[in-house]
């Protein structure tokens, strides 16, 4: 299915009744990043269940979503916490950009800035002041394209 433009796709936040779709989308983004096994995936599942119902409903955690007839083709997420305030961010409130994803089929058409920009103008309405992320070297150009700057600092982790 060709999309003509992209003035076709609809977008949307998440609900409370998606949590279905949430975790189906998350399998997917993941499941490209990592190749995951069947065991992690069911790990995934629960977990991701989990995560939804606590956040979502607390508004902590956002998603948006574009649709193409019916079909949901892309998705990102917003997930929100609280941090000592500092001059960055000074009340706090922070938001992480995650699970920028699209289907293969409708990459390269836009639909993923949107969405970003979309999430963006959400933050803005919470009082977020910075949105942070972890770009894929594919995202760097799209990201740098809506604003976002490498920073000075380094991401690193420590897994325990």
């Amino acid at each position: 299915m060709k999309m003509e433009n992209l003035e076709s796709i609809s977008f949307r936040k998440l609900n409370e009744n998606d949590k279905d779709l949430f975790i189906k989308l998350r399998l997917a983004y993941l499941n490209e990043e990592h190749n995951l096994d069947e065991i992690e995936r069911d790990q995934l599942i629960d977990n991701l269940k989990v995560y939804f119902e606590n956040h979502i409903v607390k508004n902590d955690f956002i998603g948006v979503i574009g649709e193409y007839n019916g079909k949901t083709v892309s998705v990102a997420y917003l997930a929100i916490s609280e941090k000592p305030p500092n001059p960055s961010f000074i009340n706090g409130k922070i938001g992480t950009l995650l699970n920028v994803f699209t289907y293969p089929e409708y990459r390269k058409k836009g639909i993923a800035g949107e969405i970003v920009k979309k999430i963006i103008n959400e933050a803005i309405k919470m009082d977020i002041k910075v949105i942070e992320l972890k770009a894929t070297e594919e995202g760097i150009k799209l990201y740098e394209k809506i604003g976002f700057k490498e920073c000075k600092y380094k991401n690193m982790n420590l897994k325990i």
